[in-house]
């Protein structure tokens, strides 16, 4: 299962600071990770996971190998929407080819400006709840346009085609008010057809704060203010430094934990981008660890273990039988597949089990 993010702001707010800073990250992963598949306008950046180094040196000491098994991380594929301004739903500047691709991402990210700088000019607005809700609106507007290509079925004995106009007809009534297509409630049998629509304001939305490095000390505050602002949960909202962002991508590994100490902060924000983005899609991951590859797997919460078995490989789920599990930690200190089925810690989960953050699998299933 892979991670979309589409990054939507307006000019010079600072997205494409932070997207420059992505790409740097997406270089040197696939330096070492040839198998990402990158466009010019995606950059693909692995999901910090200190579990797969640990895992890994594990495996390595256990099975006595020589080297390391490769690590495969999760990966969140961020796609720069570039362009986005008020008119954007009419065409304006390069809107039509932006918001079709973000029609393709899992959700989007708001970047906004909250920090001064007179000698950037500053595009449309003045604060930054005025920056999302002037895209906010383009993505809305650009939904009515999606509703009025809708078809009235007429007088018509078909009962299916009659219910897909009545939820059309009460969608567009919610947007015309000015209400989101994720805000609009739907009965459980009208869900289907608001998903068939593809509704950009239907998107899970995380919005990042663009504030200055002084501010940066005091992200948790900034967080909470602006939630409540904007209406929006804890979770949907990071403060960044977008110049932070892109020094740190410069710097080697080994010096950019004490850079991010220096502003009093302990993650980067592509890290807390990341950390919230699952929050709000409600993913999490599991994890896969032998000689081959320790890797880790992004699955949906709540998801049961022959789903999430179908997400190594589709046959899996199809030919489940059984799954070996563990937590992480308590494999690596028992030390070993090995000794922690000797000690009992290894649990054999069938078709209800529902897998959980941190677990370590072994699939069972038929030929």
């Amino acid at each position: 299962m892979n991670l979309s993010v589409g990054i939507v702001g307006l000019p010079n707010v600072g997205k494409s600071t932070l997207f420059n800073a992505l790409l740097k990250k997406q270089q040197a992963f696939v330096a070492n990770f040839p198998f990402a598949t990158i466009e010019p306008n995606v950059g693909v950046v692995p999901v910090p996971d200190v579990r797969l180094e640990k895992l890994a040196d594990m495996i390595r000491q256990t099975e006595n190998l020589d080297h390391m098994p490769p690590l495969v991380p999760a990966t969140v594929e961020f796609v720069d929407i570039a362009g986005l301004i008020a008119g954007a739903h009419k065409g304006e500047g390069l809107g039509n080819k932006f918001l079709a691709h973000i029609r393709e991402t899992n959700a989007i990210c708001h970047v906004v400006r909250a920090f001064s700088d007179l000698d950037i000019i500053k595009h449309g607005s003045v604060a930054p709840k005025q920056d999302f809700e002037v895209v906010q609106t383009e993505l809305l507007l650009a939904d009515m346009q999606t509703l009025d290509k809708q078809k009235d079925p007429g007088v018509t004995p078909d009962k299916e085609a009659q219910k897909r106009w009545s939820v059309m007809k009460k969608i567009k009534t919610a947007l015309s008010q000015g209400i989101s297509g994720r805000d609009i409630r739907l009965a459980k049998d009208e869900q289907p057809y608001a998903r068939d629509v593809h509704l950009l304001t239907a998107k899970p939305i995380l919005i990042a704060l663009n504030v200055s490095e002084d501010d940066l000390k005091n992200a948790d505050e900034l967080e909470k203010k602006y939630a409540a602002e904007f209406g929006v949960g804890i979770d949907q909202v990071i403060a960044i430094c977008a110049k932070t962002e892109m020094q740190l991508a410069d710097l080697p590994e080994s010096e950019q934990v004490a850079y991010l100490e220096s502003f009093g902060i302990a993650k980067s924000g592509l890290e807390r981008i990341i950390v919230k983005a699952f929050a709000t899609l409600g993913l999490m991951t599991f994890l896969t660890a032998g000689e081959k590859e320790v890797r880790a797997w992004t699955i949906q919460k709540g998801m049961t273990a022959p789903e999430a078995a179908g997400v190594i490989h589709t046959d899996f789920q199809e030919k489940f039988i059984r799954m070996d599990a563990i937590h992480w930690e308590k494999l690596i200190q028992a030390p070993g597949w090995t000794a922690a089925r000797q000690k009992g810690l290894i649990r054999s989960e069938g078709k209800e089990y529902v897998v959980q953050e941190g677990d370590v699998i072994i699939v069972k299933h038929n030929a």
